[in-house]
């Protein structure tokens, strides 16, 4: 069937609500959202802020906001209430959000799946690792592996634990390096090794003159720890039976580094892991490094991807070639 031809008013109205569509046996089928239009409104949601929403998305602010109108045309719907202050979605728009983040995820997951039709690290990973396991592990295995596979791109994000589960779970990153365990729902996990932890402290402290040293014999201690939110704060207290009321905690700080300076300077004692201190973060100090005389104490290394990725086989290899470097 030909659809009739419409007048100039109605073409005027129909360019102007976005609302372009056609008959096709006498129903009116209406455009689809764009997945670029839905990009830019869950940047419009995780922002809160259009100025930053665009700059996130390199896009113009005005390019970002006439998308985001058109999509409220197409949909017919208000998704966003616009003030002086603040930006804010209403209660449809959150719904419509939660709903573009998975339908953007299943996209990535489509180019992913046609990627990993090819030979492994032939693409592009996007690798998310938390601070305390960057430094320590990424420059060699950066270097080995543009060795290994000059045709694999690797773009590596630093952040906290649970950002990058965020970012993992919207399709932002393809595979994280992090601590182990740690809550994510839809996800798989592979453990690549154990990092144990060692006291670290002044020779003349208690502590350090301990013969055979124990986890309850940190009760009471002055330790140092990094701030809420690094999971290897959790991870040592976990590890060493202990609850935060059981340690008196001075100061708290942002890096390893940071601590271990403070500790050197005479302020408390801490725990730092095996791969920092193989590293020699404790080096140029005069800081004991003391083993635990029982077994467990330390965390778990590991990858995590999410469960319908269909790049499983090549995080997998990754995880191996990690190993490798480690050795």
């Amino acid at each position: 069937m030909v659809p009739k031809k419409a007048g100039k008013t109605d073409r005027f109205f129909r360019s102007y609500m976005g609302q372009i569509y056609d008959k096709i046996d006498g129903v009116t089928v209406s455009r689809q959202p764009t997945l670029k239009q839905l990009k830019y409104l869950c940047a419009v949601a995780e922002h809160q802020h259009f100025g930053q929403a665009a700059k996130a998305c390199h896009v113009s602010q005005s390019t970002l906001s006439a998308s985001i109108v058109e999509l409220e045309d197409v949909l017919s719907a208000s998704l966003v209430e616009r003030n002086n202050r603040s930006v804010l979605l209403t209660a449809l728009g959150n719904e419509v959000v939660a709903r573009a983040r998975a339908v953007l995820t299943d996209v990535d997951d489509v180019v992913a799946l046609c990627e990993a039709s090819r030979e492994p690290f032939q693409g592009t990973i996007r690798l998310g690792v938390i601070p305390t396991i960057a430094p320590f592990v990424l420059p060699s295995m950066l270097k080995a592996l543009r060795s290994a596979h000059p045709a694999c791109k690797l773009f590596v994000r630093e952040d906290l634990s649970q950002a990058l589960v965020n970012a993992l779970q919207v399709g932002e990153l393809d595979v994280l390096l992090l601590a182990l365990p740690f809550p994510a729902e839809h996800t798989d996990t592979l453990t690549l090794f154990e990092d144990p932890f060692y006291l670290a402290t002044l020779p003349n402290s208690r502590l350090a003159l301990s013969q055979k040293l124990k986890t309850k014999d940190l009760q009471g201690a002055e330790m140092l720890l990094l701030e809420e939110g690094h999971c290897l704060r959790d991870h040592a207290l976990e590890a060493c039976k202990l609850r935060e009321k059981d340690v008196t905690v001075p100061y708290q700080a942002t890096s390893l580094t940071t601590i271990v300076q403070m500790v050197a300077n005479g302020i408390g004692t801490t725990l730092l892991p095996k791969m920092a201190t193989d590293a020699g973060i404790a080096e140029g100090t005069d800081l004991v490094l003391r083993p635990f005389d029982e077994p467990d104490v330390g965390r778990q290394i590991g990858l995590m991807w999410r469960k319908k990725t269909p790049r499983k086989h090549e995080f997998n290899l990754l995880g191996a070639f990690i190993q490798s470097c480690l050795n």
